[in-house]
């Protein structure tokens, strides 16, 4: 693994295929993802009607919104929107909705072409990842700005449901227990047994269609998903390790994320 001082602040180096940048702060690195992300965006769109995006909807993806939704250069009535998991029986107003957290951080600030929802609350689960499988297929993904979890996962893929090689491209999943207890540590639940225990998600192979990933990881608490995505076995034991084998996929940490990252 070899390390390069891009200027004072970044640290970048790659890992298989995956480039890795280290920022000082989770502003310069919510700054630094919406610019390549918006570049991205502009360049497709060069010879491109219009593109289509999954986003991910945690705490860690605020500052790249935030910087994103004022970016004047990015055309948004030609960009398609997808999320990429949702609670199941969540109530359709709860602020933990993961649709209810982007509609409030991008969906609704952007006039985007459209804006396709996973429906939680659908009465058949199964019926609703096959619709929302037939909308990626009618809109194949070009761009899916990501996260990692405590445990390594992508999307809601947990390691006892991630499968590299799903045939699926959305499924209901059983929640880890680490995962739900993330959502307790940040805030999102105030115990346990009010998180969901299932959910829908987008798969592992159907976010590794996309030709651009931007992963954005800042914070302490994702310091040891961070060592493993970058150190441990690719395998499902840590759905993120994946990345590396993906060219055009871009981690972004800031200095806590990379506590455990040698950068000397």
């Amino acid at each position: 693994m070899s390390y390069t001082e891009t200027n004072a602040q970044v640290v970048a180096f790659k890992k298989g295929m995956l480039e890795v940048r280290i920022f000082s702060d989770r502003e310069d690195m919510g700054k630094e993802a919406a610019m390549n992300v918006s570049n991205t965006i502009q360049k497709l769109l060069e010879n491109r009607t219009e593109i289509n995006m999954i986003f991910a909807a945690a705490p860690s993806q605020s500052d790249f919104m935030k910087e994103l939704i004022n970016d004047k250069l990015i055309q948004w009535e030609r960009i398609n929107a997808f999320h990429m998991d949702e609670y199941i029986g969540l109530e359709q107003a709860a602020p933990q909705g993961f649709g209810n957290f982007l509609r409030d951080r991008i969906f609704g600030k952007v006039p985007f072409k459209s804006v396709h929802y996973i429906n939680g609350r659908a009465e058949d689960p199964s019926a609703e990842c096959e619709r929302y499988a037939a909308l990626l297929t009618q809109h194949p993904v070009d761009i899916v700005c990501l996260g990692i979890g405590e445990n390594g996962h992508i999307a809601f893929n947990d390691p006892p449901v991630a499968d590299f090689n799903d045939p699926k491209q959305a499924k209901v999943v059983e929640l880890d227990m680490a995962c739900r207890q993330q959502q307790v540590n940040e805030n999102l639940f105030a115990e346990i047994n009010l998180v969901p225990t299932h959910a829908i998600t987008v798969t592992i192979p159907a976010l590794l269609k996309a030709k651009h990933l931007f992963c954005m990881v800042p914070a302490q608490n994702k310091a040891k998903a961070v060592y493993d995505t970058l150190n441990n076995k690719i395998s499902e034991e840590c759905p993120a390790t994946i990345l590396r084998t993906k060219e055009g996929a871009i981690l972004y940490l800031d200095k806590d994320s990379a506590t455990l990252l040698a950068t000397n």
